[in-house]
């Protein structure tokens, strides 16, 4: 199964992993970075604006990745702003996640970028450090309204390079119907620890017919790592964009997984890496192969949809039993971000300010990309929003007391962390490394995927 193998930001697409193989990734981060570094050598007089008639409208493109309902509400946005806003046009560019990164590098580098940007944590800091984002914070852009957290995500040293575009939070979605067919009761999500998850997943396994297994496996990502580390006073990241743990922190997670699988409370290593492959429709948690899994709480509405039933949001468990102490904290889905070298950077401001603050964006976008981080819009949204969503939404709200400090932003080229964690949890799994040589050899690369 796929912890948070498919992000947050991918959510509600027909193929939401943006898991290819380690090198693409790895080759990808790169392409990244060689193209912001270009973007600072190219002559400033370019910009990512169709040319102008001096009296005609102007046209800003806007990119962003996602499947065709994200298309459809998007471009529902899009004609509400042009009804406000008849002098601006926004020609929209959209694709799959899987070519948005390489395209979008290759805008960048050839100074051919849109105005307005769908950005992912993993990638602002490369292009915000290289000057490739627009400071947002220059033009007027409302942002008294949007959750705090969701606001800083986007800060940097470099400015507001972006505006969250939805927020989310690391979850345990449960499947109410395997819990009742193995006769196990549902956990208390307020009050579980890390053995009552392995004990209950255990006995869930147990109680179910072949091939159903309490939980999914953690390991594909680097979410249920860094909650793992919050709750052990470490961090993914720090402030300096350094690794924010050692090789023995990352070595006792692994040790875990490897108890549970011991148990049989998360399923083998080959089903495993078998799960990871699987479109979301298809995961174990839709299928009710597994009673448990690790997911975004955005993605509980397609999952739940997928399932065909209902199914439970809950906070990751602790070391101590307390709902405060599970390290939790909102995520911005995506970024709403800027092109620097637009023609046109007030009316791209005015574009983004739509997208956070307006009712009428709020409407056509919902909950697409996440809950909406302006509260008012988020109020004012709740009755058209469908019953998964209003779920996910007062989840979010039911957590806000028991956030944990905001965890530092990813350094320049995090995008490999990911498939380095899943890479050695494999290794792990299939036990051709212990956990200790898995958590040298894995902290060492991410180090110098960060430091290069």
């Amino acid at each position: 199964m796929q912890l948070f193998s498919r992000p947050a930001s991918a959510a509600r697409q027909p193929a939401r992993s943006p898991s290819p193989g380690a090198a693409r990734r790895i080759r990808k981060t790169g392409v990244v970075a060689a193209a912001a570094a270009v973007v600072m050598a190219l002559s400033a007089c370019g910009g990512g604006s169709s040319p102008q008639n001096a009296d005609g409208p102007v046209e800003l493109r806007f990119s962003w990745w996602g499947g065709d309902k994200r298309a459809q509400l998007t471009q529902e946005a899009i004609k509400q702003f042009e009804a406000e806003n008849p002098n601006i046009k926004i020609k929209p560019e959209f694709g799959d996640w899987s070519g948005y990164w390489d395209k979008l590098a290759t805008q960048v580098a050839a100074n051919d970028a849109p105005d307005i940007i769908q950005m992912d944590e993993k990638y602002i800091t490369e292009y915000s450090s290289r000057g490739a984002l627009l400071d947002l914070s220059k033009y007027e852009i409302d942002t008294s309204k949007l959750d705090e957290a969701a606001l800083n995500a986007g800060k940097s040293e470099d400015g507001l390079t972006g505006i969250a575009a939805g927020i989310n939070a690391a979850t345990i979605l449960a499947n109410p119907a395997v819990f009742e067919a193995a006769g196990v009761e549902m956990p208390d999500d307020s009050t579980w620890t890390w053995e009552d998850f392995g004990r209950i997943a255990a006995e869930v396994t147990e109680k179910s017919p072949d091939g159903t297994y309490g939980a999914a496996a953690y390991g594909t990502d680097e979410a249920s790592l860094g909650v793992w580390l919050r709750q052990n006073g470490k961090s993914l990241y720090t402030s300096d964009g350094k690794l924010g743990f050692e090789p023995k922190d990352i070595s006792e997670w692994w040790a875990f997984l490897k108890e549970l699988s011991a148990k049989k409370a998360v399923p083998s290593a080959s089903e495993v890496i078998e799960a990871e492959a699987a479109p979301l429709d298809q995961s174990g948690l839709a299928t009710g192969k597994n009673a448990m899994a690790f997911w975004w709480s955005n993605q509980a509405p397609a999952l739940e949809k997928a399932s065909g039933g209902d199914l439970k949001i809950m906070r990751f468990p602790t070391k101590t039993g307390s709902a405060e102490d599970a390290g939790l904290w909102y995520k911005a889905s995506q970024f709403w971000s800027a092109s620097s070298r637009t023609k046109h950077p007030e009316e791209t401001a005015k574009f983004i300010d739509f997208l956070a603050n307006n009712v009428k964006a709020g409407e056509a976008l919902l909950a697409d990309r996440g809950v909406y981080p302006n509260s008012e819009v988020r109020a004012a949204i709740e009755s058209k929003l469908t019953p998964a969503d209003v779920k996910v939404v007062k989840f979010i709200d039911q957590i806000k007391d028991e956030l944990g400090e905001a965890p530092a932003p990813p350094p320049k080229g995090a995008g490999a962390i990911q498939e380095i964690i899943k890479r050695y949890t494999s290794e792990v799994l299939f036990e051709r490394l212990s956990t200790d040589e898995a958590g040298k050899k894995a902290h060492d690369e991410m180090k110098s995927a960060i430091s290069s």
